[in-house]
């Protein structure tokens, strides 16, 4: 999970949603509906949890084994 700590262009906190977003979008919750219930308002901030690709399983594929 690489997700950024804070928003590129504002500089709010958004890592500590990713957990709670990530989980309800699963469970079959609709993502803008998400965001707006935990006080996402600015596009900025949204398109930082819209965005993430979570990537870490296919980059530790090609860490080093020792």
């Amino acid at each position: 999970m690489i997700i950024p700590i804070r928003c590129f262009t504002c500089g709010r906190l958004v890592a500590d949603k990713w957990e709670e977003y990530s989980r309800r979008v699963r469970q079959g919750e609709d993502s803008t509906a998400v965001l707006d219930s935990m006080g996402l308002k600015r596009y900025c901030c949204r398109r930082m949890l819209l965005s993430h690709v979570d990537i870490i399983d296919s980059v530790l594929q090609f860490a080093e084994r020792t």
